[in-house]
């Protein structure tokens, strides 16, 4: 997003790619069958949700470590290929709410962002006219509407989580998805293969490579360098940014872009990590860090999930369930937390359709989980075949995503005993849930069991007990990762201001979910999108006027 507005406001930019190249009319497999692989579509260590999918890294890449401090768990999921996560995620594009930006003014947790909801508003315009998304008008609070198009309708075990819902009094709409059901520009509407975390050769889904970076292009300002991986930004004499320093990682040479103006996209704990190695001795403790907050105040979405047999969906006559790739409706939070014990709320995803359950077949004759009349399922030949047709699609999943209140005991650290293949100090991560979380994502799993109830279904797992944080995610997992650069009116506490300006460096920026000041309990792309539009405008009025 940087690029495209700085290259056609007339900036000169360079883009440092960490990763590969990636053309997703080129290079995605969308329309490939799982029999065209040996491993029928599935997982490999690199593609660990599918051998077809868009993605080149994971939460584990080779030469490339982090490590976590005693008594954490934390996973870190990075990419390394241009676009970066949004050639895979989910697309699930919710705008923060007008509460969202002064929790703390509403329970006292936390800090509160040095902005509104209406500074944001405008660009979160912008975003939705220019990529384009599905959705409709609901006027719930703290749920912000935006321009949609139409959205798909629900599909027939959709409808089923529906009844269920509306008759627990459950809130549950349209899903909010960047995927097009109407042609926008150039790009056409989607035609429901319903595989977009492969990348969408047609451009009718959003990523970066499909929607941002062609017109960036276009304008002929755009350079930019693959597998470059950016070890510090460079500082002169009067600690201005100068550029960055980077290895190539195909000849192993360390280059340097030099630049007016540098800024830092990285995703959240990769741009701290730059700025922790960027150590001068204006800079002691790394760059833009005289308040000792970069890497601090971590943030990761809270998550908890059950799947459910649902015995109404057996023997389902085979019928057209196309759609996008990700269900067609969610469910907001609207409840009220003063009255629970836990004080920010998290949204429920739901998942289901023609797939085949993960438990009870693969040869031989096993009980299906869940199923309860005694029979036995599975086996060989003809009967294993009748068996699979009568449970085809007659599981249903739930997943919550939740609001976590940034704590200081989450933070990311350079470890002082390892570096990455390339010589740059590698991250370590400190982690830890508080009670707020863990109490929340009780309330998601009896939320789910209460409607898969209401279904006549049944759960596929017990539920999980509070010595195991009533299942609750492991922190990083979820791929929410925020925080570390947070903004801030006092730098003494925030490394940047209210335009992701760096408090220490006036010529150094941060746009990516870095500068957060809380998570919310929504996906946070549409955010990230929004406030690096607003900070991009922000460096060309400076520019424009002589002050940068």
């Amino acid at each position: 997003m940087a690029a495209k507005v700085l290259t056609e406001a007339g900036a000169r930019v360079v883009m440092l790619e960490a990763g590969v190249n990636w053309d997703p009319v080129k290079d995605s497999a969308m329309f490939a069958w799982p029999y065209d692989s040996p491993r029928r579509g599935g997982g490999t260590p690199k593609r660990p949700w599918g051998e077809f999918g868009a993605w080149d890294g994971g939460f584990s890449i080779d030469g490339e470590p982090y490590t976590t401090g005693q008594g954490s768990n934390f996973q870190w999921f990075r990419t390394r290929m241009l676009g970066g996560r949004t050639n895979h995620w989910g697309r699930i594009s919710l705008r923060f709410g007008p509460r969202d930006f002064q929790r703390k003014s509403l329970d006292g947790l936390g800090d509160d962002w040095p902005i509104s909801y209406d500074d944001v508003k405008p660009y979160y315009d912008q975003v939705d006219r220019l990529v384009g998304l599905f959705g409709t008008v609901e006027g719930l609070p703290n749920e912000p509407d935006g321009i949609f198009q139409p959205p798909p309708k629900p599909r027939c075990w959709e409808q089923l989580i529906k009844r269920a819902s509306d008759r627990l009094d459950i809130t549950c709409i349209p899903n909010r998805l960047s995927i097009l059901t109407q042609p926008l520009g150039d790009r056409p509407a989607c035609h429901y293969c319903g595989q977009c975390f492969r990348g969408c050769a047609t451009h009718s889904n959003f990523s970066s490579p499909s929607v941002l970076l062609p017109p960036a292009m276009a304008t002929g300002r755009l350079t930019i360098i693959t597998d470059a991986m950016a070890r510090e930004v460079t500082v002169d004499a009067a600690g201005l940014a100068t550029g960055v320093a980077y290895i190539d990682k195909n000849t192993g040479r360390e280059n340097h872009v030099q630049a007016r103006i540098v800024v830092l996209a990285a995703s959240a704990c990769e741009s701290a990590r730059i700025l922790l190695n960027s150590k001068s001795t204006q800079f002691p403790q790394g760059l833009a860090n005289s308040s000792g907050v970069v890497g601090k105040y971590l943030s990761d979405t809270t998550g908890g999930g059950v799947t459910a047999f649902v015995p109404e969906l057996m023997d389902q006559i085979p019928h057209n369930e196309d759609g996008v790739g990700g269900a067609h409706l969610y469910m907001p939070w609207v409840l009220d937390n003063s009255t629970l014990d836990f004080p920010r709320g998290y949204h429920i995803e739901i998942g289901g359709g023609l797939n085949m359950p993960g438990a009870g077949f693969g040869g031989g004759i096993q009980r299906f989980s869940g199923y309860d009349d005694g029979r036995e399922v599975g086996g060989y030949g003809a009967k294993l075949k009748a068996d699979y047709r009568r449970f085809y699609g007659a599981t249903v999943s739930f997943a919550g995503r939740g609001e976590m209140i940034p704590n200081e005991d989450c933070y990311c650290e350079i470890d002082p005993n390892t570096v990455d293949k390339f010589g740059i100090p590698v991250l370590r991560f400190h982690w830890k849930w508080s009670d707020h979380e863990h109490n929340q994502v009780k309330h998601m799993q009896e939320t789910f069991r209460g409607i898969i109830a209401e279904m006549g279904a049944t759960p596929m797992s017990t539920m999980p007990s509070q010595s195991r944080g009533y299942g609750i995610s492991t922190g990083g997992s979820i791929i929410h990762e925020l925080g570390v650069t947070r903004m801030g009116n006092d730098p003494k506490s925030s490394v940047l201001n209210s335009h992701c300006q760096a408090h220490d460096v006036k010529n150094l920026f941060v746009a990516d979910g870095g500068p957060f000041v809380s998570q919310a309990d929504k996906n946070p792309t549409w955010t990230i999108l929004a406030l690096s539009w607003r900070t991009s405008d922000f460096i060309v009025a400076e520019r424009n006027r002589g002050a940068l």
